[in-house]
């Protein structure tokens, strides 16, 4: 029998660390500048758009910005295929992280309060999401993963810098959320570990930023309906300690033997 054919993912070229955390700097300049630039003399809550026109100003047009910053990367980099593929593989019960998260995206997802803003908002948000996802796995998950992978890192510590990185970025928020913006720092970075092993358990980054997207998408739904929040993100706090206790306990498991 003949083995399975293996992907060719090896970057055309490599790329210093020190390089790539510019290239994040430039990344949050583009989004937080523009954002900052549009709500500029607006009274709103980050990340929750009250309406349509503050949603294109906080969340659509940043991250579009964003994204495209960083398909100019990958493409003048040629890293297309080792960011979109991935040929590190996890053993099969990691595929518990990838459902876990679909589950606690179902439940905690405030439909009603979606519902009272209508179908036009609601597909404008689950787009600017969907933007998030893509925009934050290509640039984390994507070119933060190779740039380690290329620079001779161990598996382990591909895993550690790359999701270290995408949560301290978070920071940027610091000015408009305050000291919240530290607990975001945390639980982003748990999060990032779990889209990262959703990145290898699927073998590319598809998977890992369409469950991005949605996740951001139930948690920002809980407060776009007005007034006190639901508090159905506690769903989603569950959904990660229950995920940080399984691949604790099963931390020695996720890679096969070689």
């Amino acid at each position: 029998m003949n083995a399975p054919e293996q992907r060719d993912t090896s970057p055309a070229q490599r790329l210093p660390v020190r390089t790539y955390l510019l290239i994040v700097v430039g990344y949050l300049a583009v989004g937080q500048g523009l954002g900052h630039a549009l709500t500029r003399g607006r009274r709103l809550s980050h990340p929750t758009p009250p309406d349509l026109d503050a949603m294109w100003r906080m969340l659509t047009v940043p991250v579009t910005a964003t994204l495209l910053f960083t398909v100019a990367v990958i493409t003048a980099l040629r890293w297309w295929r080792p960011v979109w593929h991935d040929d590190r593989p996890v053993r099969s019960w990691v595929i518990i992280v990838p459902i876990v998260m679909v589950v606690s995206i179902v439940l905690a997802t405030d439909y009603g309060g979606l519902a009272d803003r209508g179908a036009v908002f609601t597909l404008l948000l689950l787009l600017s999401t969907m933007l998030i996802g893509f925009s934050e796995e290509l640039m984390f998950r994507g070119v933060g993963v190779v740039t380690f992978r290329s620079s001779g890192c161990r598996e382990g510590s591909v895993a550690l810098w790359s999701t270290i990185i995408f949560g301290v970025a978070h920071l940027a928020n610091l000015p408009s959320e305050g000291l919240r913006t530290l607990v975001q720092v945390i639980a982003t970075i748990i999060a990032g570990y779990f889209l990262y092993l959703i990145r290898r358990r699927t073998g590319g980054i598809l998977a890992a930023a369409l469950v991005h997207g949605g996740w951001d998408f139930s948690l920002i739904s809980d407060g776009v309906a007005g007034g006190q929040p639901r508090g159905l993100p506690i769903v989603a706090i569950g959904a990660m300690i229950v995920l940080a206790v399984v691949v604790l306990v099963g931390r020695k498991r996720i890679t096969p033997p070689q």
